[in-house]
């Protein structure tokens, strides 16, 4: 269809909402200010996604400053610029994070979330509403990285692209359209209160009577961009969440805002009075005072997590031949590392050795490893399967991307028993109650007076504050997420903290977890080793993450290595390689071949064989970790405590001796045994699994709450819920004993914001409260709760000794 032109002032776009002062489109029925509106209606009718107006009724951003012509990112066709936006590409498909500014509200998120309806191209897009961004996932036979940064510019939503600064990490900040809000409440709030002044000293005849109606009028034309502007969020807040037939915190605050403002001009207006417009100015000057302390705080809480070593991965960077491990935050592009087998790869970076096998599993969920050639990229979040390689760093890391995966929703659980979920529901009943409160106080107050009624009505909408409730939940959370990183123990997110306090079942793996592989004594027994014997031995266990692999790595020292044919490891069991077409095998007795089995009470045995033969065997004696005893007597008492191991029930008597005979020790078990083990405690428990990430990863994500232990933090597995630093260990029992007290701390700040709440009402039904008290009532409320789980969490850790003196 062609559509008409012709000239208008008065009509307003269908699409966007603003007049059509030059001229209106129509198209379908539908009148537009330009062909951008049209445009964007078109590619939403056309892929039955007209339902996006009944959402929002003005999306988007005005398209009139917009010239989407083709050409505008013509740069993207070069394939060097394309791949520097991209976290990930494969064969078929691609992923991209942009930076979208244009993100405001609900309909943004439909839209930008349903973006494979209108290209077929996409097939996964997720946005992160608090940092305004979009994750989105193509495949390359349908649409390019040109055609889909066109798309979003055409709907509305052109991403922010700035190849200079692509590596720069974003700064914590404030909405700056929230400041300029606050600024002009703030100029006219200050100035009604300057023409207030006579009223404030009605005993006092400070001017002539004919001025006091000219500042009436005055304060009337101050209050207008107050209400109009604003208050402008609250205005669409409250109106997103009606029409989602919901009700949201910011409908009674709408409310009160509305008849405070009709009922000051009936009375300035009707009866020549003054009015309450100098209190309405006052009302959202300090709500806004006290959104913008929220803002912030949450934002302090965001940037802390990402960029404050929250993600514990160091890397083995190679310098003049030498290995040394640093932390992830110290690379730079141009760095060379290492990545041993099951290690995941940091950065993007070119592939320096021969050869590599990529697990990208965390990734694309497809778990068939790709194989990569000397000179080609390898995407960070990838996972080397086989022997150790040599990569080059082509970009610096991202943490926020590497914190994606671990948050990736396939290793997500259940919120069953959270008290998150729970605060939720709470804030909305809450908010129904307060309106129905506010109804029945007005009601009463208007048969006395109808003035007193209106500031009551205001008041009581004000003075409640459901979200002092919300908050208390991820402040708390959040502050305790900050203790314990600072302990060494990383959480994924703030359910595991409630997970943890819900524990009542500790399993323990043996080898690395409970055993200390980094002050084991190794002794070999056997055929004297030659040189091409030590060399294809260390070949193999260099690519190998398994502690005992790294203790007999650490004993051939700086033996040099030779090239294998072939190396595989099975799980549990050993390695095995190919040199000159013998066969050597490294691990248990079954797995070599092995028949005369050694019996040690205080360690492990690793066999070799070569063609079937009998070459010799390893002693490795680890012992127990330091402080293990200690940990495990602090526990007995208030869990059950399992041990699980694949190695033979020969160190069972030693255990028992050591860490008692309460412990329910599992022995033989492989990887998926122990997945099982865990999956049937889990029917009457709710467990927690430790182990080292490698052998035991099904059963880290089977617990309730799977917590790595890692001496080398390299060893980094996504299907926990928690790294710890090996060095913490004999801390486990303050861990979770402050897990529980945090619950407690949640709970008893309900207590507190429901008390605030009580007493609040309790005033403002009987009028004793204005509304610009109850204005400044509420984000004390807030920084009340803030404060205080602040200040409870910091005392209990520090009482707990997971926090010094310097944080209280």
């Amino acid at each position: 269809m062609i559509p008409n032109v012709s000239s208008t002032s008065k009509m307003k776009c269908f699409h966007c909402g603003e007049d059509c002062n030059d001229m209106v489109i129509v198209s379908q029925e539908r009148n537009f200010c330009c062909q951008g509106c049209k445009l964007v209606y078109e590619v939403l009718s056309e892929n039955d996604l007209c339902s996006y107006y009944d959402i929002e009724s003005h999306p988007g951003q005005s398209q009139k400053s917009k010239k989407f012509q083709s050409n505008r990112f013509d740069y993207l066709d070069d394939q060097d610029t394309a791949n520097r936006l991209l976290d990930f590409s494969n064969q078929t498909e691609s992923h991209i994070t942009f930076n979208i500014p244009a993100i405001h509200c609900s309909s943004c998120i439909w839209l930008l979330e349903n973006l494979s309806q209108i290209n077929s191209g996409v097939f996964y897009s997720r946005v992160d509403f608090i940092k305004k961004k979009v994750q989105i996932k193509i495949l390359h036979n349908k649409i390019s990285i040109k055609e889909l940064v066109n798309l979003l510019s055409t709907i509305g939503y052109e991403p922010k692209i700035n190849l200079s600064n692509l590596d720069e990490k974003p700064e914590s900040g404030i909405d700056k359209r929230l400041i300029q809000r606050l600024a002009v409440a703030g100029f006219c709030f200050g100035n009604m209160m300057l023409f207030s002044i006579p009223e404030y000293f009605t005993e006092a005849e400070l001017i002539d009577s004919s001025f006091r109606g000219l500042f009436s009028y005055l304060n009337v034309i101050l209050a207008i961009p107050v209400v109009a502007y604003s208050a402008s969020d609250y205005y669409r807040s409250a109106w997103n969440s009606i029409k989602q037939k919901q009700i949201n915190m910011d409908v009674p605050i709408v409310l009160g805002i509305i008849s405070l403002f009709v009922y000051s001009l009936w009375e300035i207006f009707a009866f020549h009075q003054s009015g309450y417009m100098d209190s309405l100015g006052g009302l959202l000057f300090f709500l806004l005072l006290g959104k913008i302390y929220q803002q912030k705080t949450f934002s302090t809480l965001e940037f802390d997590r990402d960029y404050k070593s929250y993600f514990p991965i160091a890397v083995t960077r190679i310098v003049k031949d030498q290995e040394n491990v640093v932390p992830l935050s110290s690379l730079k592009v141009g760095d060379v590392i290492l990545v041993r087998d099951e290690e995941l790869i940091p950065a993007d970076a070119l592939l320096l050795s021969t050869k590599a096998s990529i697990d990208f599993s965390f990734v694309t969920g497809e778990e068939v490893p790709v194989p990569k050639l000397k000179g080609e990229l390898v995407y960070a979040g990838g996972r080397q399967k086989g022997d150790a390689i040599l990569l080059t760093v082509q970009k610096l890391p991202s943490q926020g991307y590497l914190t994606d995966l671990w948050n990736n929703e396939s290793f997500e659980k259940g919120n069953k028993k959270l008290l998150e979920p729970l605060s939720n529901k709470i804030s909305s009943v809450f908010t129904w109650s307060i309106l129905l409160i506010a109804t029945l106080a007005f009601a009463y107050w208007s048969f006395l007076d109808f003035s007193t009624a209106i500031k009551v009505f205001a008041s009581v909408l004000i003075v409640a504050c459901p979200c002092a409730l919300a908050m208390s939940t991820p402040f708390t959370l959040g502050n305790t997420l900050r203790i314990f990183g600072k302990s060494k123990f990383y959480l994924k997110n703030a359910a595991v903290v409630e997970r943890l306090a819900l524990i009542d079942t500790v399993v323990f793996d043996k080898t690395g977890t409970l055993t200390d592989p980094s002050d084991a004594n190794i002794n070999y027994q056997g055929e004297l080793l030659s040189e091409d014997s030590r060399s294809i031995l260390k070949s193999m266990v260099e690519r190998s993450s398994h502690p005992l692999s790294n203790r007999i790595n650490s004993w051939l020292g700086n033996q040099a290595g030779l090239s294998l044919e072939e190396v595989t490891e099975v799980k549990g069991a050993g390695i095995e390689a190919i040199f000159k077409n013998q066969y050597f095998r490294l691990g248990s007795a079954e797995f070599t071949g092995f028949t005369n089995k050694i019996d040690s009470q205080k360690g492990n045995v690793v066999y070799l064989t070569v063609e079937g033969q009998e070459l010799g065997y390893f002693q490795i004696e680890s012992g127990l970790r330091e402080k293990a005893e200690e940990v495990v007597n602090q526990l007995k008492d208030d869990y059950d405590l399992h041990v699980l191991s694949g190695d033979y029930p020969h160190e069972q008597t030693y255990l028992e001796e050591k860490l008692g005979r309460e412990i329910n020790f599992n022995f033989k078990q492989s990887p998926t045994d122990k997945l099982y083990y865990l999956r049937a405690l889990n029917r009457s428990h709710c467990t927690l699994m430790l182990g080292d990430g490698l052998n035991d990863a099904g059963a880290l994500q089977e617990s309730e709450v799977g917590v790595a232990l890692s001496d080398r933090v390299s060893h980094f597995s996504p299907a926990s819920d928690a790294i710890m630093d090996s060095a913490v260990f004999g801390k486990i029992p303050g861990f979770l004993s402050f897990a529980k007290s945090s619950r407690l701390i949640i709970k008893a700040s309900f207590v507190l914001s429901l008390l605030y709440n009580l007493v609040g009402l309790g005033l403002a039904v009987q009028g004793l409260l204005s509304p610009v008290i109850c204005a400044i009532l509420m984000p004390l409320s807030s920084i009340s709760v803030v404060v205080f789980t602040t200040l409870t969490t910091n005392f209990v850790a520090w009482k707990k000794g997971l926090l010094p003196s310097k944080f209280i």
